[in-house]
């Protein structure tokens, strides 16, 4: 992949870019949100490049579970074990502003339903 193709999470997880982690294991990274929508607020990144959740093949089907498992344990650490909310967004008009794949993890404000 060249410098001028990585999306801003790769560059990230190449440690091109700053970022504050919060876990980190083989497959995924976790961040803060420098933006943040709520009190917690950390992306779950897998380190596999993937777009969109829509581009996931069966192959990614162990990956996705173990996003969920790590999205689960940091917000689990962080004190919102019992109340948080995942969100992926798959594509612009979902609101997916870096096409590679990740979840939000949402906790420590009360989040309405539906979203946005």
């Amino acid at each position: 992949m060249s410098q001028t193709t990585k999306t801003l999470f790769q560059r990230i997880i190449d440690r091109e870019l700053p970022a504050s982690f919060v876990h980190e294991d083989e497959h995924c990274v976790v961040i803060k949100d420098i933006n943040p929508g709520a009190p917690l607020h950390l992306l779950v990144v897998p380190r596999k490049p993937i777009a969109r959740l829509i581009d996931t093949t069966a192959e990614d089907q162990a990956l996705l579970g173990h996003l969920l498992l790590v999205a689960n344990k940091v917000a689990r650490d962080a004190g919102h074990g019992e109340a948080y909310r995942i969100a992926i967004n798959n594509g612009a008009a979902a609101g997916q502003s870096v096409f590679h794949l990740h979840l939000h993890v949402l906790a420590g404000r009360p989040l309405k339903w539906p979203p946005g």
